[in-house]
């Protein structure tokens, strides 16, 4: 049912509502600029306006007749309620939140002052730990010789509560109008301020008061700039015989000119030593190149900025200058994106402004890899003109050459490894790549390759897989100790120790990675075995105990059950092993590639050769020979030149000679 109660309440809340909005009147020569300017004074932007006409403008005819628009604008009020919920829901920036923080403790503060005929009160409440106010202090400064009336229960109440930042009317004194306080207004030339000049009152003079600051300001046509603040604390701490600033206009704001924000370190020297979890600094990480992949955003071309117009404190609009437009230039390998303003890598490689542009290479330059460089890691192709120096390695997407020579290093790369010189692993070197190899000798290392190894003069005692050939074609090619696996093809000029003190094994027609992966796993599968039997050694001690007693003490219940779970662990994992295994088998079993193992000069005694798993051990020196597989066996033939790949040719731009 609807009472006059309801509707009581709703028309206070609509009137609550209605206040909140606050409205105000503006007039420029286009209606464009009439909006601008509204969002200026209401803090605002022009989508959350709403405005009404109150006179519409014409632009005349050849500049007569010129009519400028006059309308009545207000915020939205939904966007006032959004602000509200914002409000309400603790949502503050971080400069907000940290003013909240510095809030000290602060004694309560109150004035009394007279205005017209009338004694006013306001009282700030203390923050913190701070004093409240003191009733009596504020009944002292209300009773003077002049004063007529004061409200002693009110002022009581209000030393409590406070008076929200307002001055409330708390008694009245004999006002002598001839000591009333007399206010003079400036207006700048320029419109720019305005100010007040105030005499103070004598004897029972009144104070000057907000209406007539205001009534004074809208009489010299001042609407726009003036500051409720400085007015209040103009009302609070008077100030006499001296201007005072009470309104200033509010100056235009430019736009900000447009400029490209880099998602990469433009500042070289800025680019720091890489730390470890514990805060150790690896000199070898020196950070130098900043690796970026194809399609990775580089930087974002920020557009200009609209400027905030101003106005005078008598309404006069002040244009605001637009911010200024770039032309971005960008270097190779990039572009911009779909939305026309984020610059992206096309290719992998090192980011870098050269004269000014953005530009992805996909070369990496260095005259050799040592402690000037660091290791290198990089997303294209490197270039080492010199020796890789003990110790410092190379990780690259592309290809890796080296003109010098490599020592105890990891070189890794997507690419093909070109290496001019010697590499000298020591024994601990490693050389990784899905691709080829070229070098022109390798030593006490390992070299993986999913496609050719190419050397030029000799290999020993070295780890050396390919997935497809590995071949040394120089007058001086000879394989000298170690383990070689190649799936299709070894060739050399000799293959062996003379006098067999090194051991030189070579293994043809396999997987690399199955048969490795396969002695892995049979290894494993021994060491499980063995464990498995000793967990039942001890499973039937343990067993045999249970019947003998009935019962176990706990500590060994507990032991049994535990040897039973890791029983069963292991039984599980050598099945899954089994099975592994099994299918590797399969794989070398069906490989169609029969492996040939080339040799133009001399295999020595004690060299031994794999072609598909079947051994053939050599006893004693055999020249210009061939291994293959044939029924089973390995079989030797004459070395046959025709038979010995040559069309494997360098990387374009490279020779090993």
């Amino acid at each position: 049912m609807v009472t006059l109660d309801v509707i009581r309440l709703d028309m206070e809340k609509q009137l609550k509502a209605d206040r909140e909005i606050k409205t105000i009147e503006v007039q420029a020569d286009t209606l464009e600029e009439c909006l601008s300017d509204a969002a200026v004074q209401l803090e605002s932007t022009v989508p959350n306006l709403e405005y009404e006409v109150l006179e519409k403008g014409f632009s005349g005819i050849l500049g007569l007749a010129k009519k400028p628009w006059k309308i009545k604008v207000y915020e939205n009020p939904e966007a006032i309620k959004e602000k509200q919920k914002k409000i309400q829901e603790g949502i503050f920036s971080d400069d907000e939140l940290e003013e909240e923080e510095k809030i000290v403790d602060r004694d309560g503060i109150f004035y009394v002052h007279r205005f017209s005929s009338h004694i006013f009160l306001k009282v700030i409440l203390p923050e913190g730990s701070g004093k409240p106010v003191d009733y009596n202090d504020i009944i002292d400064k209300c009773k003077r010789p002049d004063t007529l009336s004061v409200e002693e229960e009110q002022i009581k109440t209000l030393a409590l509560e406070g008076t929200e930042n307002s001055y409330i009317e708390v008694g009245e004194y004999q006002r002598e109008a001839a000591g009333d306080a007399v206010m003079a207004l400036d207006v700048a030339k320029d419109e720019m301020s305005a100010s007040i000049s105030v005499s103070p009152p004598s004897g029972s003079g009144a104070e000057i008061s907000r209406e007539q600051i205001l009534n004074a300001l809208k009489t010299q046509g001042v609407v726009a700039g003036i500051s409720d603040e400085k007015i209040e604390a103009y009302l609070d701490n008077p100030v006499y015989n001296q201007p005072y600033v009470v309104a200033e206009a509010i100056a235009p704001v430019d736009g900000r000119d447009a400029y490209i924000a880099y998602n990469f370190e433009t500042d070289h020297t800025k680019m720091r030593l890489k730390e470890s979890e514990t805060g150790q600094v690896d000199f070898k990480e020196l950070n130098l190149i900043q690796n970026v992949v194809e399609g990775q955003p580089l930087a974002q071309k920020m557009l200009p900025q609209r400027g905030k117009g101003g106005k005078t404190i008598t309404g006069r609009y002040l244009e605001a200058k637009n911010g200024k437009d770039i032309t971005v230039q960008l270097g190779q390998n990039v572009k911009f994106d779909v939305d026309g303003r984020t610059i992206v890598a096309e290719k992998n490689g090192q980011v870098m402004l050269v004269n000014g542009k953005i530009t992805v290479e996909e070369i990496y330059e260095v005259p050799g890899v040592n402690i000037k460089t660091g290791n290198i890691t990089f997303m294209g192709t490197v270039i080492c003109r010199g020796n890789v120096e003990d110790g410092y390695n190379i990780k690259a997407d592309g290809n890796i050459e080296i003109y010098g020579s490599v020592g105890n290093c990891q070189i890794e790369a997507e690419g093909d490894i070109v290496i001019a010189q010697g590499v000298m692993g020591r024994d601990e070197g490693k050389i990784t790549t899905p691709k080829s190899v070229w070098a022109r000798f390798i030593q006490n290392e390992t070299v993986n390759a999913g496609e050719y190894i190419i050397v030029n003069d000799n290999i020993m005692n070295s780890q050396i897989t390919a997935k497809k050939k590995i071949l040394l074609k120089g007058k001086r090619a000879q394989i000298t100790g170690g383990h070689l696996f190649a799936t299709e093809e070894i060739s050399a000029k000799n293959i062996g120790s003379p006098g067999g003190g090194t051991e030189t094994v070579l293994e043809v027609g396999i997987d690399p990675e199955k048969k490795q992966r396969l002695m892995e796993l049979q290894s494993s599968q021994a060491d499980l075995i063995k464990e498995l039997e000793e967990l039942d050694l001890n499973i039937s001690t343990l067993e045999n105990q249970k019947k003998i007693r009935r019962t176990l003490p706990k500590e060994k219940e507990d032991n049994l059950k535990s040897l039973m779970m890791r029983k069963g662990e292991i039984v599980d994992l050598s099945d899954q092993m089994s099975k592994e295994i099994t299918e590797i088998q399969e794989r070398l079993a069906e490989l169609k590639t029969v492996g040939r193992v080339n040799a133009s000069g001399t295999v020595y005694a004690g060299t031994k050769i794999f072609v598909r798993d079947e051994k053939d051990e050599v006893k004693s020196d055999c020249k210009a020979v061939c291994f293959y597989y044939e029924n089973g066996f390995v079989r030797r033939g004459k070395f046959d030149a025709s038979q010995v790949t040559t069309d494997v040719e360098a990387p374009d731009g490279i020779t090993t000679n």
